[in-house]
């Protein structure tokens, strides 16, 4: 408080620093209440007109609203999927499982890629800071910034239609979050037991097993099971790419106009994302 005061009225030097008194000026006091409510209304009156121009173009504009219809229509259109096509269940099985094996071998193949990734990433144990620190980075922010759709639609052009693809896709795109979580983690230990252990003579290794690892292994393996809980979700929308799962099973759904079957195929998903949320939290609870 006594630091904001002393901002706002630097300029009249009428405080005391030594005493810690301050001699405010009403005058000024409601002036700069006015200067920043006017500076507030021009922030609010700015965000507001340019919510109100991504209205205009996004909506307004760019929504068929003559093939919309009116309410009733709209209703009716949505209708068509309250109905579930239960004898599609037994087909949806196979799926459901190859939609949790993509996400399950997608996070190990992420967390096996982000081992270099967070070495170089993160700053107190990079092998060589100029070089391997950006690399680190790069690969972090690479991974995040690509959509896992995009991701999928570059492995389905390389491997082909199925779960391969799916598989890579979640790989990568684990990458960013697992390996900058884990770097955090690391840069944030204790150097006390590492430099016990590196006055014993252990080399680089030793010190990584027995002094970096002990320390960060909750907080990583947290990470990696909240992954997986996201991955279970992705997986679920690959096979709109063709990246195997029930993904695909949805897309064929929507292809044959079967809406019955897109319900089943949704309730599915959710049945799987509510599984999900079990083991991950049951598992969390075991290893942290």
């Amino acid at each position: 408080m006594k630091f904001m005061l002393w901002k706002f009225y630097e300029s009249h030097k009428k405080i005391n620093l030594n005493n810690e008194k301050f001699v405010l000026k009403a005058d000024d006091i409601i002036a700069y209440r006015r200067r920043k409510r006017g500076s507030r209304f021009f922030i609010y009156a700015f965000l507001l007109v340019i919510v109100l121009w991504s209205v205009k173009v996004t909506i307004i504009e760019d929504t068929d609203w003559e093939r919309m219809g009116s309410i009733g229509k709209v209703i009716s259109s949505a209708s068509r999927f309250f109905g579930v096509d239960f004898n599609l269940f037994p087909d949806l099985l196979i799926p459901s499982l190859e939609t949790l094996m993509i996400s399950l071998l997608g996070t190990f193949l992420g967390v096996l890629i982000c081992i270099p990734a967070t070495w170089f990433g993160a700053l107190n144990i990079t092998p060589f800071k100029p070089i391997t620190y950006p690399i680190g980075r790069l690969l972090m922010t690479l991974s995040r910034s690509i959509h896992e759709i995009v991701w999928a639609l570059f492995f389905v052009s390389v491997f082909g239609l199925g779960a391969l693809s799916g598989i890579f896709a979640i790989a990568v795109r684990s990458v960013g979050f697992i390996a900058k979580m884990s770097a955090e983690a690391i840069e944030d230990i204790k150097p006390g037991p590492i430099e016990a252990i590196r006055s014993t003579g252990a080399n680089g290794f030793q010190v990584l097993i027995f002094g970096i690892i002990p320390q960060v292994i909750p907080q990583v393996l947290s990470v990696i099971i909240f992954e997986w809980e996201i991955n279970i979700r992705r997986s679920a929308i690959l096979g709109l790419v063709g990246a195997g799962g029930l993904g695909l099973v949805f897309f064929r759904q929507m292809n044959t106009f079967n809406f019955h079957g897109v319900t089943a195929v949704i309730t599915a998903i959710l049945g799987i994302i509510v599984i999900g949320e079990f083991v991950s939290h049951y598992v969390r609870k075991k290893v942290t």
